[in-house]
């Protein structure tokens, strides 16, 4: 799996926001900023995040952006495809959506693995964990292992 720019910027602008201890709507430029990401791509982002309910826009004096729903009910999954659709995709199809011939037909049951083991981690942490650096179970176990890190 590759993980996009767009995706990895969502997520890092919304634990930017979610870890405003005041509450308060965050610019765009403080935002790219802070995070050290590119105005334009970053506004192109926040438009997406805004049209799947992530974020919401607040204009006047103090404006800015902020969580539309509560940081613990954002998943990474949920950013991931709000800006880049689903986790994971056979020639722009789901992988259930896809058919091959007998032979490559347990290609299928491969995309289908691999989705459900994205799903584990993905759906399983929050924006809000991110944020205060806490990590579930889930996910520590996985960093634990050492094979986990092998480059391969």
């Amino acid at each position: 799996m590759r993980v996009s720019a767009k995706s990895d910027y969502a997520l890092r602008a919304l634990i930017e926001m979610a870890a405003r201890e005041d509450g308060k709507a965050v610019s765009a430029e403080e935002l790219g900023r802070a995070q050290e990401i590119p105005h334009g791509f970053l506004q192109a982002i926040l438009a997406d995040l805004r049209k799947a309910g992530v974020v919401i826009s607040q204009r006047g004096q103090s404006g800015g952006w902020r969580l539309a729903r509560k940081a613990s009910d954002v998943s990474v999954a949920d950013v991931i495809r709000a800006v880049d659709g689903p986790l994971v995709s056979v020639y722009g199809l789901r992988p259930e959506a896809v058919t091959y011939n007998e032979r490559a037909e347990v290609l299928q049951h491969v995309w289908i693995a691999a989705r459900d083991s994205l799903r584990e981690v993905f759906e399983k942490v929050s924006i809000a964990e991110l944020a205060a650096r806490e990590l579930p179970d889930e996910v520590t176990t996985r960093t634990a292992r050492d094979e986990a890190w092998l480059p391969h």
